[in-house]
């Protein structure tokens, strides 16, 4: 249901002294905290340690989740890159999201067309409302929600300094000719133009001609973790939101090769079931594919580390909540072996399905003295909480109107946590719904009959067992809430939805 925010019954201010009259050791906070939220770009939710993965080492993300809190009933705003941002910034879900699916301006074949779909000029975020209440705004990384020159330039977007990728179809290549720099293009002196989709026939010969063909000089993730940090450095006195939305471990496979050497060689070899990836579903050839991924998570791992390291070495560190989720599921494309690793940890589907192995996300929480170390929650959350949450938690107030629910008593461990109605979602020609423990998926939206399931998930969390013709009354009621959730939007039409149904 849209609604204004409801904050959070208590200051922080009072939580804490609630917590010294109670007897519980709970630090006070120096200032206004800090946040930083690291998003890994389709991370798979068993792609963590923390998660249960035991092939790719994951220690600063595992190191936040022994430090803090991890949810594992988290879920992305969408099973694709742009939307899930917008919904992750904008705290309203894609029936109520400006942006709602990636929309490419032109297509996949024109890289003239830089940027997708714009958000207006003015559109409340997370960031623009930090930034009004006195928090300094960085965002380093792949944005996806406007081109140069658009109104959804990150400058016009509640940033004091951004640095990154503003077009996905750019970031899909880990060599790019060029970056973007508040507004001014920043050329990567190097890097020659290649494009990230290319086939071949069959294994190259000479295993560096793959580097030689598929690299360049300066790899993208370079300049924006050291633009990440240079922030924090630059606002260690003052409160500051840092925003890090990596574009790892997205494909196509490219990774300096020591972090491809830092995995078994063996994994890629014809005994193990692998071999070398020629291109043939989509983005660059890779000898040592699976090695290859396993490095791109490191990668990004060991960029959140650094940042987790400087917080340390400014001290910071009890000042700062720490956010690190992804924004889908694990990806199907691209030489990606999403079944060697377990990658979707046992749920049902991927990268651009509703189904829980596309939308369920690692999502994990750090504030040292205030959320429990080591704990764990399965209380749902999803991307739409998260700004009215961040709000409760530095202690203002979201005004804006919202999808979500802060999950602040839940991190805190104090105060009743508010119940949520449901959570809704919409992608390309189908919805999803969870309320209690049902979720309703209908498909197939451009058929007159699209196909309805409905799962019980807290028994049935691979959703093998459709439930709609023996609970008609269930059914019935999810549809009525996902006919209700869906507003019609001009440029991301809804076949039936769009018309009530």
């Amino acid at each position: 249901m849209l609604r204004p925010a409801l904050f959070v019954g208590f200051t922080l201010a009072a939580a804490h002294a609630a917590a010294h009259a109670s007897g519980q050791d709970a630090a006070e906070p120096r200032r206004s905290p800090n946040v930083v939220l690291f998003m890994a770009d389709d991370l798979g939710w068993g792609e963590v340690g923390a998660y249960g993965q035991t092939k790719i080492r994951t220690p600063a993300m595992d190191r936040v989740a022994d430090e803090g809190m991890r949810f594992t009933r988290a879920y992305s705003g969408s099973p694709v890159c742009a939307p899930s941002r917008c919904t992750l910034l904008g705290g309203l879900h894609t029936g109520h999201s400006i942006v709602r699916n990636n929309w490419e301006g032109g297509g996949w074949g024109r890289d003239a067309v830089e940027g997708q779909y714009p958000l207006p000029e003015g559109t409340p975020s997370l960031q623009s409302t930090l930034r009004a209440a006195g928090w300094a705004t960085g965002g380093m990384g792949k944005w996806g929600l406007g081109g140069p020159g658009t109104s959804g330039a990150p400058e016009l977007q509640g940033f004091d300094h951004f640095l990154g990728v503003l077009c996905q179809r750019v970031a899909h290549n880990f060599y790019p000719t060029h970056l973007w720099s508040d507004g001014e293009r920043l050329d990567l002196v190097g890097n020659e133009w290649f494009s990230a989709h290319q086939k071949i026939d069959a294994p190259l010969e000479d295993e560096a001609e793959y580097a030689r063909r598929y690299t360049g000089t300066t790899y993208a993730t370079e300049p924006m973790i050291d633009a990440a940090l240079e922030f924090v450095r630059a606002h260690r006195e003052q409160p500051f939101f840092l925003y890090y939305p990596t574009p790892l471990p997205h494909v196509a496979l490219q990774v300096p090769e020591p972090y491809v050497d830092a995995y078994p060689r063996e994994w890629d070899t014809e005994a193990a079931g692998g071999g070398p990836y020629l291109g043939q579903d989509g983005y660059l050839p890779h000898p040592r594919p699976r090695a290859a991924y396993a490095g791109m998570i490191s990668r990004a791992d060991e960029e959140l580390g650094r940042i987790l390291d400087l917080l340390d070495e400014l001290e910071l560190a009890g000042d700062t909540i720490v956010i690190v989720t992804s924004d889908n599921g694990p990806t199907y494309a691209g030489g990606v072996d999403h079944e060697f690793f377990d990658s979707a940890g046992g749920l049902r589907g991927l990268k651009g399905s509703l189904y829980e192995g596309g939308i369920r996300v690692p999502f994990m929480v750090r504030w040292p003295g205030q959320v429990a170390a080591g704990s764990a929650s399965d209380q749902p959350l999803y991307f739409p909480d998260v700004a009215p949450t961040v709000a409760a938690l530095v202690g203002i107030d979201w005004s804006a109107a919202t999808d979500g629910v802060s999950v602040a008593p839940t991190l805190l461990g104090q105060g009743v946590q508010q119940p949520r109605d449901y959570m809704y979602w919409e992608h390309g020609p189908k919805q999803a719904l969870i309320a209690g423990p049902w979720k309703l998926l209908r498909t197939e939206l451009r058929s007159p009959s699209p196909t309805v399931e409905l799962y019980r998930l807290d028994r049935d969390p691979s959703e093998s067992t459709d439930l709609a013709e023996s609970e008609p009354q269930v059914r019935e009621l999810l549809l009525g809430l996902l006919r209700g959730a869906h507003v019609p939007s001009q440029p991301f039409p809804l076949p039936l939805a769009d018309d009530g149904q």
